[in-house]
């Protein structure tokens, strides 16, 4: 192989390389999160409160997928929790109303109101050329206002489910929670789309350089209208899910969650600036996030702490992102000056 050809093959090693100590770099955090939590209370890693662990990160780590769609073009969406709570609230409300509706048609339907959701916010962002952050702020309260004009105040109880969706909820496959098997084929799906298909290389190009992907033919627009409604699509299904996990559902449901998943993201090695990370990095930083927060609540640490370490850990994770996307640069100059010369 030719200096020339090496080059580039350098620079893609490195980036893959790069990716891969981002998500070691969670697996060893939370190795040395869970022991001394595990060392002070040896009941927490017991199977029950693993499982207990895991189904608290899904939900999170399920939004944190889509989210990395769209993160990945420079984007973001902040309307995700409001989504999931008016799709877990249309969704109890479809069963609730319609007794008898088959399991998989009810979580379809918030799967079909959690896709609108985003297809509006893709419109917005993608024809309407409006900036992501402001479109998305802007439906976060609108998703939410629709939410509680249909609730008017009202919430749907376990007893009005039926069961099959219940039991969704707290069944098991093997000992692992059906919910978690859901978001982990959700994961495997969104990777290999990523890595293996053009179109999902094409998300990274966008957010790496727009203009330059608009000029080599990609189709910006539809992608990063794709991006947001696949986002909403997994919003949507993890409010259905929603539902069956906790079966009392209200119009505040998932209030806050947008900012949650952002910082599980952002700290699972997706870089805020677009272009680079992947969607096991980003479910990794819902787990290591949900983590903590379990870890100081058994090691009865204030809650103003709780708040306090996930935010040092997003401005941590960012300036490490920064650093490492300053060496990416330079490495693909470098390699860029050494296949012209």
């Amino acid at each position: 192989m030719t200096t020339a050809a090496a080059a580039p093959s350098r620079a893609r090693r490195l980036t893959t390389r790069v990716g891969r100590v981002r998500e070691l770099g969670i697996v060893v955090a939370l190795a040395l999160v869970v022991v001394p939590t595990a060392v002070v209370n040896p009941r927490f890693v017991q199977p029950q409160s693993l499982r207990d662990l895991l189904l608290n990160a899904s939900i999170v780590a399920l939004l944190a997928v889509g989210q990395t769609l769209v993160v990945i073009t420079r984007n973001v969406d902040l309307s995700v929790g409001s989504v999931l709570g008016l799709s877990a609230f249309l969704t109890a409300q479809q069963f609730a109303d319609n007794p008898g509706t088959p399991l998989v048609l009810g979580i379809g339907f918030g799967v079909a109101v959690g896709l609108a959701c985003g297809l509006i916010n893709g419109l917005l962002v993608a024809f309407g050329n409006v900036p992501s952050l402001v479109v998305t702020l802007g439906t976060l309260y609108v998703f939410r206002g629709v939410d509680f004009a249909l609730a008017q105040g009202q919430q749907v109880n376990a007893a009005n489910l039926p069961d099959a969706l219940l039991d969704l909820g707290s069944s098991r496959v093997l000992g692992i929670p059906v919910l978690v098997l859901i978001s982990l084929a959700v994961i495997a799906v969104a990777a290999v789309h990523l890595r293996s298909y053009r179109s999902g290389r094409e998300l990274y190009a966008i957010g790496s350089h727009p203009e330059a992907a608009t000029l080599a033919g990609i189709p910006v627009a539809k992608r990063t209208l794709t991006a947001f409604v696949l986002s909403g699509l997994v919003a949507g299904l993890a409010g259905a899910l929603w539902v069956a996990r906790y079966g009392t559902v209200d119009a505040a449901a998932g209030t806050g969650l947008e900012l949650q998943v952002v910082a599980a993201v952002v700290v699972g090695g997706v870089a805020i600036f677009g272009g680079s990370g992947t969607v096991v990095g980003a479910a990794l930083g819902a787990l290591l996030l949900g983590t903590i927060t379990s870890c100081l609540v058994v090691l009865q640490i204030p809650a103003f702490w709780q708040q306090a370490i996930s935010g040092a850990l997003l401005l941590s994770a960012i300036t490490v992102d920064r650093l490492l996307a300053l060496r990416l640069a330079k490495a693909l100059r470098t390699a860029e000056g050494t296949s012209r010369a």
